[in-house]
């Protein structure tokens, strides 16, 4: 049985756009079209590969497909370059590099290789955004080519490589000290003093309160999901939170304390190409400039089913 590429990468378009309307668009053929050939490959293989919902999702056969259209787009671009045609003006398509970072780093420091390689390479980057634990998952699914996780192991089929670490400092405004913290982060302050998390999966700055002896689900709290926000929330008084040292500008007291280092690590398809190997390679430069360092490890494999 050889799966056709085409219906394959009619399948991530689906997912990809969330509906085979948004799908028919990018690929330019009929709504209709998009249907008959998802229909065709699930004949084919006797399984369903997408749930038809809003937006559309993809069953783990639907996975499967993806991880294979998107890995046949990569090397097709890396065999145009190997030719001197993906260099040329019209000569090859762009191609779409789908990438998953987790908030604070692309806050911080990882759009700015991305912008780098976007002036050498004809790539539409398209970012995933998750916390750093869960991001290893989308490549795992098929989602995305590399990610940026905090797992120091490989997911399946995948090279891991250390970036660094990202710290975070407790800060909040002396307005805000002098209101809730007058004598400083004491047990009992800090049970009354509320703070500003990110989301309901985030445990930052939960685990900052546990280590002090504060129970934090009985501390207010306000969510703020968004990077830039979150350190606004901070920096106009609405509570304390652990901001990344880049973002740790002037106007914010330190609570004190040593800071919270979150290793991260990034992952990729295990594939000889060129171009992914590139942007390892920025994101890599531009980690080692911002981030603090890790023990350098050497990129260990793992089979797709170990």
């Amino acid at each position: 049985m050889r799966i056709d590429a085409q219906l394959a990468a009619t399948v991530a378009a689906a997912v990809d756009e969330g509906s085979f309307d948004a799908a028919a668009r990018r690929l330019r053929i009929t709504p209709s079209a998009v249907s008959q050939r998802i229909k065709a490959v699930e004949q084919q293989l006797g399984r369903v590969v997408v749930v038809r919902s809003r937006p559309v999702r993809a069953t783990e056969a639907g996975e499967a497909l993806i991880r294979l259209a998107r890995q046949v787009e990569l090397l097709e671009h890396d065999t145009l370059a190997a030719f001197g045609l993906a260099a040329t003006e019209g000569a090859a398509p762009r191609i779409r590099v789908p990438l998953a970072v987790n908030a604070d780093s692309m806050a911080t420091w990882f759009l700015a290789p991305l912008a780098r390689l976007a002036r050498r390479h004809p790539i539409d980057v398209d970012l995933h955004r998750d916390d750093q634990n869960y991001t290893a998952r989308l490549l795992e699914s098929g989602q995305v080519m590399a990610a940026v996780t905090s797992e120091s192991q490989p997911v399946g089929g995948s090279l891991v490589s250390a970036l660094g670490m990202l710290e975070y400092r407790p800060m909040a405004t002396a307005e805000y000290i002098q209101r809730w913290l007058p004598e400083g982060p004491t047990l009992e302050s800090l049970r009354m003093a509320p703070f500003v998390d990110f989301d309901r999966r985030d445990t930052l700055q939960h685990d900052w309160l546990r280590a002090r002896g504060v129970d934090p689900w009985a501390v207010p709290r306000h969510y703020v999901p968004a990077s830039h926000d979150f350190a606004a929330a901070v920096r106009l008084g609405l509570g304390w939170g652990l901001i990344p040292r880049p973002q740790a500008t002037d106007g914010l007291i330190d609570l004190g304390g040593p800071p919270t280092q979150v290793p991260l690590y990034w992952q990729q398809w295990n594939l000889r190409s060129p171009l992914l190997d590139a942007i390892a390679a920025e994101v890599a430069e531009e980690a080692r400039r911002v981030l603090s360092p890790l023990p350098v490890t050497r990129p260990r494999r793992r089979r797709a089913g170990g």
